[in-house]
């Protein structure tokens, strides 16, 4: 049920298998997300995202309080020992790598109508990759492909940033979805792999998982909730129209969600209507974790480049 458009498809990709042309394409791309005169976080969720992160969790020093020092750096022992004011000083951490969590498992190779979502992932991670390395920043991650795991460390070297992507086109390209495999052994290794992530991650770090969440289970807030109380993390959910009931073909098709398979007819209003609430109420269960645990999520589609969806907003229109 994949209908590729050649006209609207990215540079060097069949929107099916990834190749190092159609990632590396987004190194040449990297330079205008920099911010703060642009970013990628602040296209998608409408905010500005400062890569200084102001005051640092690093002691530096204790010194006199002078005119201007902020209150609540007080360190009101000394104070109290000296009979005078003293404020603590803090080192600013400019330091922030990514650490990327990518899906490509089953459930991600789909897409009805331009791209597989896990190749839209794979292109969303190469960015961010980029941007990252042109920021001087170290970034390394996670591929999870639903039955294992591959790690790559941080690093800011590029060779070892191709090579990250070399991994995902690998690990994407040699996955076969034809391999019987139960709902929950996905998600138990979905949680295996946000375990892996937890020991690779350094402090401070920009964590982005990039999936379509249907591993998702309350297993997993433990381990985020973790992960919160150092990093800042973004959810990146990625979806396609015909999950959402919206489709152009009228026809019937057998089609599978790892859990069971049915022959459905597209040209139903039911049928359209099934799927649609269906995505409402996944959607809201991940629009729910990541409200309690203070987590950002964005949406993006798999129906168009992700380049376009950047520059107009596109993305608001997959929800």
């Amino acid at each position: 049920m994949k209908k590729t458009n050649t006209l609207t498809l990215p540079p060097h990709s069949n929107g099916v298998t990834l190749s190092l042309n159609e990632l590396v394409h987004y190194k040449n791309h990297s330079l205008q997300w920099l911010p703060p005169a642009q970013s990628v976080w602040s296209k998608m969720n409408g905010s500005h995202q400062s890569r200084q992160k102001g005051r640092g969790m690093d002691f530096s020093e204790v010194r006199q309080y002078q005119p201007g020092d902020d209150i609540r750096s007080i360190d009101w022992r000394v104070t109290a020992r000296t009979g005078k004011p003293h404020t603590k000083l803090y080192s600013e951490e400019r330091e922030q790598p990514t650490m990327l969590f990518v899906d490509v498992s089953d459930t991600m190779r789909f897409g009805s109508q331009l791209l597989f979502k896990s190749v839209q992932a794979a292109h969303f991670a190469s960015l961010l990759s980029w941007i990252t390395l042109a920021e001087k920043d170290r970034v390394g991650g996670i591929i999870f492909d639903g039955k294992s795991t591959l790690d790559c460390k941080p690093s800011s070297r590029q060779k070892v940033v191709l090579q990250f992507l070399q991994k995902i086109i690998e690990r994407h390209n040699t996955t076969t979805s034809n391999i019987e495999q139960t709902t929950t052994q996905q998600t138990d290794s979905f949680v295996k792999g946000l375990q892996q992530l937890q020991r690779l991650c350094p402090k401070g770090s920009e964590i982005v998982i990039i999936s379509d969440f249907y591993a998702l289970t309350d297993d997993c807030k433990a381990i985020f909730s973790q992960l919160s109380k150092h990093n800042r993390i973004q959810f990146v959910m990625i979806n396609d129209p015909l999950e959402q009931g919206v489709t152009r073909f009228n026809g019937v098709e057998h089609v599978s969600d790892n859990k069971r398979s049915a022959w459905l007819d597209f040209s139903s209003l039911s049928t359209k209507n099934a799927l649609q609430q269906q995505a409402n109420l996944h959607k809201a269960y991940v629009q729910n974790m990541a409200m309690q645990l203070g987590i950002h999520l964005h949406t993006l589609s798999s129906s168009f480049p992700l380049l376009n969806q950047l520059t107009t907003a596109q993305d608001k229109g997959s929800n």
